[in-house]
């Protein structure tokens, strides 16, 4: 079961997911090049961003995931969003998913303050094993941010998801474990960035 949580360093704060997001997270994610690995464009609307973000909220009521949306501190903006899912107790395992930042952001501070956040808080927290973080096999942005931070590539997946509208993905599977995580954990503290940035929550 997850429980809500606030996570943030100095410069990114998660913060679990409610409607009231609602206009700064479809304004975060409505860009093209933001979904071009994905069947379609779910923040394009009100009533499509709406439904998927209802979907995480009543999963995160049942404890099934925990969804955040990305805040920048320095402007309070809502930049993206991330989830924990997939949480599997008995093997001490979950997944990463659901993960945009816009567009502006991306190649930024934001991806390595908050996959620090996260994998902290599954290591050393929720005492998991195993962190997986997976991505669309063609989608080499994603692929290359998540090896940058220590994630190592597993193969990929044939027909491994299935989109709303029938189509299936192979999806190229990376994965973090515990005996892995101070590597890592160092790795992303040292990322242009100081210690100092990291953990000086105003």
């Amino acid at each position: 079961m997850f429980e809500p949580t606030v996570l943030e360093t100095s410069l990114v704060k998660l913060t679990p997911m409610t409607l009231d997001h609602l206009r700064e997270f479809r304004l975060a994610g409505n860009y093209p090049e933001v979904w071009q690995h994905m069947p379609m464009n779910r923040c394009e609307t009100d009533e499509l961003a709406m439904a998927w973000m209802s979907d995480a909220i009543n999963d995160m009521n049942n404890g099934k995931q925990l969804a955040f949306v990305t805040l920048d501190k320095k402007t309070n903006q809502v930049i993206g969003s991330t989830r924990f899912i997939r949480q599997d107790r008995e093997h001490r395992k979950l997944e990463i998913g659901y993960t945009f930042i816009t567009p502006k952001f991306q190649r930024s501070y934001v991806n390595s303050h908050a996959k620090f956040l996260m994998l902290q808080h599954a290591f050393e927290q929720l005492g998991i094993a195993r962190v997986e973080i997976c991505t669309h096999e063609n989608n080499q942005q994603s692929r290359t941010a998540i090896a940058r931070i220590g994630g190592k590539f597993e193969g990929i997946l044939r027909k491994h998801r299935r989109s709303p509208n029938g189509e299936y993905r192979n999806t190229a599977m990376f994965s973090i474990i515990d005996e892995q995580w101070p590597e890592v954990k160092k790795r992303l503290l040292n990322t242009g960035n100081t210690v100092e940035e990291f953990f000086h929550v105003p």
